[in-house]
C-alpha cells in the first residue's frame, strides 16, 4: 500500500507545474483519442511560453490542437514528424488577422522559432529536434 501511495505522490509532483499555468487547462491539449494525454505529454517549457504569450496578447486564446497520438495524427493526415507528437506544438485559434499578428509578435519576442500561419489558426512549436527559425503558410 505504501509503495502505491509513493508512486501516486511522485506522479502528482511531476505534473504540479500545471497549477502554475494561468490561461490553459491540460485536458484542452489532449489528443481526441487519448483522454489525459495533454497533461502527460505537453512540454513544460512550451506551456509556460504559451501561457506568457496569452498574457502578452491580452485576449483569450483557444487551442485547436495540442498533443496528438501517432494514430490520431495519421488519421488527420498530420505531418509524420509533427511537434504535436512530442508535446512541443499547438494550433491556436486566431479569429482575425489582428489576433494572428499579436500571437505571432509575442511568440517571436519569447523565443518561439517555429511558426505556421493559417487563415483561422496559428501553429506554434518549440520542438528542439526540428529546424529552427522557420515560418510557413498553410
Amino acid at each position: 500500500m505504501k509503495k502505491g501511495k509513493n508512486m501516486l505522490m511522485k506522479q502528482k509532483k511531476k505534473f504540479a507545474w500545471w497549477k502554475e499555468i494561468r490561461y490553459f487547462k491540460p485536458h484542452k491539449f489532449d489528443s481526441p483519442d487519448k483522454p489525459g494525454s495533454g497533461k502527460l505529454n505537453m512540454k513544460r517549457k512550451f506551456m509556460f511560453t504559451l501561457d506568457m504569450i496569452r498574457f502578452m496578447v491580452g485576449v483569450p486564446m483557444h487551442e485547436n490542437s495540442g498533443f496528438r497520438t501517432a494514430a490520431y495524427n495519421k488519421k488527420i493526415k498530420g505531418n509524420p514528424n509533427s511537434a504535436h507528437l512530442r508535446g512541443w506544438g499547438a494550433d491556436i485559434r486566431a479569429r482575425n488577422s489582428r489576433i494572428r499578428f499579436l500571437i505571432f509578435e509575442a511568440a517571436v519576442k519569447l523565443g518561439v522559432r517555429r511558426i505556421g500561419i493559417a487563415k483561422t489558426f496559428i501553429h506554434l512549436d518549440m520542438d528542439p529536434s526540428l529546424p529552427q527559425e522557420v515560418l510557413w503558410p498553410y
